[in-house]
C-alpha cells in the first residue's frame, strides 16, 4: 500500500484520541530499542578496545629482538616490516581513539537521553492517568445522579398514581385522600430535585468529557508524540555521530596504509643480497685444485708411515691418554682461571681483538672499534679543554671557584684520555696488523677433503706437502692451516712424561717406536715430509705455524702450562682456540718442551 501524505497539523492528540494504551507501549518499545542502540555501541566499543590490544600484543609479539649488530646492518624487509609493525601500532591508536569517542560522544549522549525520555513518559502517562482518572469519576457522580433521577421519577409516578386512585375511590375519606396528595406533591419534588441534579452533572461531565478529549489528553499525547520524535531524532544524529567517529580517524588511518605502501616499496632485495655479503664475507680464498694421486708409483715412504702409524697407536693404547675431540672441547675449563684477566670477551662474545673472526670481518669489527675510540677521545679533549679553561679563568679570579676542584676532575680527564689513547693505539695496531695479514689464503672448511670415504689432509713443514688417508666416521677434524691439532702437542707432553727419549731435532730415537717426527722447526733438516696416519678418534700432528716472543714472564703454576721469560722465543705449535691459551714448543736442555702460555704475554708471527 503506497505511503499517504501525513499533514503538517497532523498530531497523535487529534488522531489517536482513543488509543492511550497504545500509545504508552509504542513508547515503552521505541525507548527500549534506543537503548538497544547504546548497548550496541557500547559493545561495539569494548570490541574495539579488545581489537586495538590485541593489534598492540600482536605489535609485541612479533618485533624483532633488538641487535646492536643487526642495526648496523638491517635488510630493508627487517626495516619495512618494522615499519609495517609501526604503523599497525598507530592503527591501534586510531581503533582506541575511536573506542573512546564512541563511549564519550556517543553512548553517554544515548544513555542521557533515554534517560530523559523515560522521565517525560512517565510524567505524560501519569497525567494522562490522572485526567481518564477524573473523566471516570465524573462520569460515575452522572451515572449515580441519573439513577437518582429514575429512583425518584418512578417514586413520583407511583404517588400520582396513587393519588389518583385515591382521588377516584369514594369509600375513602378525605384525610386519605389529602394524605395521598401530600404525598404525590413530596415525590415530585424530589424527582424535580434529582432531575436537576442529574441535569447539573450531566452538563458537568460533559463539558470534562469535551475537555478532556479535545484539549488535556491530546496535550499529553502531543507530549509523548515529541518525546517519540525527540527519541527518533536523537536516533538519527547518534548513528551520524557514530559514523563522524569513524570519519575522523580515517585520515590517520589512510596515512597509516599508504605508510605500510611506502614500507613495502622500500625493500630492495639487491640491497639485501649486498648486506648479506658484508655480514659473512670472511676474506678467504677459494681452495685450490685437489692434487692426483698417481698410485702406481711406489712410495718410498710408505713403510715408515706404516711404522710410524703404528707405534704412535701403540702408545696411545700404553698410555690410556689420546686427545680426542671431546677432551679438546674441555681445554677451556682446564686454564679457566686465568682467562679471566688477561683475554676478556666483549659484549657479543667476542674476543676484544676480535682474532677469533674471519679476516674480513675482523677488519670491520676494528674498523668500527678505531672509530668508536676516535670519538671517545674526542669527547674526552673537548672536555679536558673546557677543565682548562674552567682552572685558568678560577685561577685568574678566585671568588669564582676553587681550582683546586677543578684540577682534581682534570687529572682524572687526564688519565681517562691516556687510557683512551693508549686503547685507540692498540687497536689501530691490530688494524693495521689485520690489514698487513695475508698469510691465511684458505677457510678451515676447504682444507677438508672427503672422498671415497677417506680424508686428505696437507700439512707443511717447510719443505714440501704431502698427503695420507685415514679411516674417518663423518665426523669434523679441524685440520686447518690456522691452527695445529691438540693431539700432537699433547702427544708430545705424555711422551715427555712417559720417559720417551726425544733428541734435539725434534725427532723421536728409535726406542720410542714414533719414527722421525714432523713436529721439527722448518728447515732444521730433520723433519719429516710425510704425515703420519693415526686413528679416526686423533687428529694429525702438523708442523709449527710459526714463532713467537714473550713480551713478559711467566711462571708455570697449573698443568700443562710452560714457564718463559722475558724475550724469549718460542715455536707456535697451536694458536688460541679462543680461551687464552696458546701452545708453544721450546727447546732446552732436557730436550723439546710443549705446553700452554697466555696469548696477551706473547707476540705471535705465523709463517705465510
Amino acid at each position: 500500500m503506497a505511503a499517504q501524505e501525513i499533514e503538517s497539523g497532523t498530531t497523535w492528540g487529534k488522531e489517536l484520541w482513543d488509543q492511550f494504551d497504545n500509545l504508552a507501549t509504542h513508547t515503552q518499545k521505541g525507548i527500549d530499542f534506543f537503548e538497544r542502540f547504546g548497548n550496541f555501541i557500547r559493545d561495539r566499543s569494548a570490541i574495539e578496545v579488545e581489537y586495538a590490544l590485541k593489534l598492540r600484543r600482536l605489535v609485541k609479539n612479533y618485533q624483532p629482538k633488538k641487535n646492536k649488530e643487526d642495526e648496523e646492518n638491517e635488510f630493508s624487509s627487517l626495516i619495512a616490516f618494522k615499519n609495517v609493525l609501526k604503523e599497525v601500532a598507530d592503527l591501534a591508536g586510531q581503533r582506541e581513539v575511536v573506542a573512546e569517542n564512541l563511549q564519550n560522544q556517543v553512548l553517554q549522549g544515548i544513555m542521557l537521553l533515554a534517560k530523559n525520555l523515560r522521565d517525560e513518559r512517565k510524567k505524560a502517562l501519569n497525567q494522562g492517568a490522572g485526567l481518564t482518572q477524573s473523566l471516570h469519576t465524573q462520569i460515575g457522580t452522572l451515572d449515580r445522579a441519573k439513577r437518582s433521577y429514575e429512583k425518584a421519577f418512578r417514586e413520583a409516578e407511583k404517588a400520582i398514581e396513587g393519588y389518583h386512585k385515591a382521588d377516584a375511590d369514594f369509600h375513602l375519606s378525605r384525610a386519605d385522600v389529602e394524605k395521598q396528595r401530600v404525598n404525590m406533591n413530596i415525590r415530585n419534588s424530589q424527582s424535580e430535585d434529582a432531575k436537576s441534579e442529574y441535569a447539573n452533572q450531566l452538563q458537568i461531565t460533559n463539558k470534562q468529557q469535551q475537555q478532556h478529549y479535545q484539549i488535556a489528553l491530546p496535550e499529553v499525547f502531543n507530549k509523548l508524540q515529541e518525546l517519540d520524535e525527540k527519541r527518533t531524532r536523537g536516533m538519527k544524529e547518534f548513528i551520524k555521530r557514530a559514523a563522524d567517529v569513524e570519519y575522523e580517524v580515517s585520515p590517520i588511518i589512510a596515512r597509516c596504509l599508504e605508510g605500510m605502501v611506502k614500507a613495502a616499496d622500500s625493500i630492495n632485495e639487491k640491497d639485501d643480497s649486498m648486506i648479506v655479503i658484508e655480514k659473512y664475507q670472511s676474506g678467504f680464498q677459494p681452495p685450490g685444485d685437489i692434487p692426483f694421486e698417481d698410485l702406481s708409483k711406489p712410495d718410498p715412504d710408505a713403510s715408515n708411515n706404516s711404522q710410524t702409524h703404528n707405534s704412535s697407536t701403540g702408545l696411545n693404547h700404553m698410555t690410556g691418554k689420546g686427545t680426542t675431540k671431546d677432551k679438546l672441547k674441555k681445554r677451556v675449563g682446564i686454564f679457566g682461571i686465568f682467562t679471566g684477566n688477561k683475554n676478556n670477551l666483549t659484549t657479543d662474545g667476542l674476543k676484544e681483538d676480535f682474532s677469533d673472526l674471519p679476516p674480513t670481518q675482523r677488519r670491520k669489527k676494528l674498523t668500527a672499534k678505531v672509530q668508536e675510540l676516535q670519538q671517545k677521545v674526542a669527547q674526552e679533549q673537548a672536555a679536558s679543554d673546557g677543565l682548562m679553561k674552567m682552572k685558568g679563568v678560577y685561577e685568574a679570579n678566585s671568588m669564582l671557584g676553587d681550582p683546586r676542584t677543578v684540577e682534581e676532575q682534570l687529572n682524572e680527564s687526564v688519565s681517562r684520555l691516556d687510557r683512551l689513547r693508549q686503547e685507540l693505539l692498540r687497536y689501530q695496531k691490530l688494524l693495521e696488523q689485520a690489514n698487513n695479514q695475508t698469510f691465511i689464503q684458505h677457510s678451515p672448511q676447504s682444507n677438508r677433503v672427503t672422498q671415497n670415504g677417506q680424508r686428505s689432509s696437507r700439512h707443511s713443514n717447510g719443505s714440501s706437502n704431502h698427503e695420507n688417508s685415514h679411516e674417518d666416521n663423518g665426523e669434523d677434524h679441524p685440520d686447518d692451516a690456522g691452527s695445529l691439532s691438540r693431539s700432537a702437542s699433547e702427544s708430545s707432553v705424555q711422551q715427555a712424561q712417559n720417559g720417551l727419549n726425544i733428541n734435539n731435532n725434534g725427532s723421536a730415537s728409535p726406542e720410542s717406536g714414533l719414527g722421525t717426527s714432523h713436529t721439527s722447526l722448518p728447515g732444521s733438516g730433520q723433519g719429516s715430509t710425510n704425515e703420519q696416519p693415526m686413528n679416526e678418534e686423533y687428529y694429525e700432528a702438523e708442523t709449527p705455524l710459526g714463532t713467537c716472543r714473550a713480551l713478559y714472564p711467566f711462571d708455570a703454576t697449573s698443568e700443562g702450562s710452560i714457564p718463559m721469560s722475558e724475550g724469549e722465543e718460542l715455536q707456535v705449535i697451536e694458536v688460541d682456540q679462543g680461551d687464552g691459551w696458546t701452545r708453544v714448543r721450546r727447546f732446552s736442555s732436557k730436550g723439546w718442551e710443549e705446553g700452554f702460555v697466555p696469548t696477551s704475554y706473547i707476540e705471535c708471527t705465523l709463517y705465510a
